[in-house]
């Protein structure tokens, strides 16, 4: 399956890099708006999904996006948003690796006086204009919901955290063992593997080393829990006897779901995400509007093999 999703994934990053290359010279109209979009990766599906969304809106609002890729790294985004500021473009939308680290390129923006939003992830200062995103505390609760259903309420579950200072990572944590602690299960392990799926599995590979006998395993995100499955059948650890709930609902999550190789994942609807806060962002600009809220939330659901229907990212 994994061959069989890499060249979609490429081609979806290729359209978009080609795009970004077409949209790097502003617009001869001085009436044109040009947002610089700035998002911790683009090899991760969530965030291609996310671009692709946005691009969407903007061709429906007629608004020129420049799309840049961090790697991950903050120094990097940092850069990015520097660079974005002596283009002169008209707004930013971030999606922040980080909730501190990020803070300076905002406080820059705000000097520049170029309208800033962000979606998904949060900053801790400066100001911004909005923030849209899921509410990742009551995400974690709704992991925790379902795999304390499935486990009747007790036993031993192994947690996988995201990135480290990344505002996802931190409330769906949060949430996540909020809940459990209401019941009776323990969680004998959590560790961060930052998001990604080969951290995912060699962190859970170490874990297994370590630990006996568990009945469950939380990911923060799909792409930790994928790498974690793949690790447990490497070491013939079936599927069905440990319950698995990831987190995102990305394309290969809900084949996994369909093969019945993992129980759930946590639908955050990024497309809306992203949507709703380029509007945002364009109705300032365009409007000088101020939304109604400061922060705007999604409330996210479990999905699993009943209501695959209800995922964003509907799959064949």
């Amino acid at each position: 399956m994994k061959r069989a999703a890499l060249p979609a994934v490429l081609i979806v990053l290729v359209s978009l890099i080609t795009f970004v290359g077409d949209c790097r010279q502003r617009p001869e109209g001085e009436d044109k708006i040009v947002i610089g979009l700035a998002v911790p990766s683009l090899s991760h599906p969530f965030f291609i999904y996310l671009t692709k969304n946005v691009m969407d809106e903007a061709e429906k609002l007629r608004v020129e996006v420049i799309a840049s890729d961090a790697g991950d790294v903050a120094a990097k985004q940092m850069s990015i948003i520097e660079d974005f500021i002596v283009q002169g473009v008209d707004g930013v939308l971030i999606s922040p690796i980080g909730t501190d680290a990020l803070v300076p390129a905002v406080e820059s923006l705000n000097k520049a006086k170029i309208p800033v939003a962000t979606v998904d992830r949060k900053v801790s200062g400066g100001y911004v204009l909005v923030h849209v995103g899921a509410d990742n505390v009551e995400g974690g609760r709704v992991a925790a919901r379902y795999l304390i259903a499935k486990l009747g309420g007790k036993g031993k579950v192994i947690e996988l955290e995201g990135t480290p200072g990344a505002s996802p990572a931190i409330d769906r944590k949060k949430g996540f063992e909020e809940e459990i602690a209401g019941s009776d299960i323990s969680i004998i392990a959590s560790q961060t593997a930052e998001f990604q799926r080969a951290k995912g599995q060699s962190v859970m590979e170490d874990l297994l080393q370590g630990q006996g006998d568990f009945q469950g395993v939380y990911g923060a995100n799909d792409e930790m829990i994928l790498g974690a499955i793949e690790a447990m059948e490497a070491h013939g650890i079936g599927t069905s006897s440990v319950v698995t709930v990831g987190y995102d609902a990305i394309p290969d999550a809900l084949e996994y779901i369909k093969r019945g190789k993992l129980n759930a994942t946590i639908e955050q609807f990024p497309g809306e995400q992203a949507k709703k806060a380029l509007r945002f962002l364009v109705d300032n600009i365009r409007h000088g509007k101020i939304p109604h809220s400061k922060e705007v939330y999604i409330t996210p659901i479990a999905i699993d093999n009943s209501n695959l229907q209800l995922a964003e990212q509907k799959t064949d």
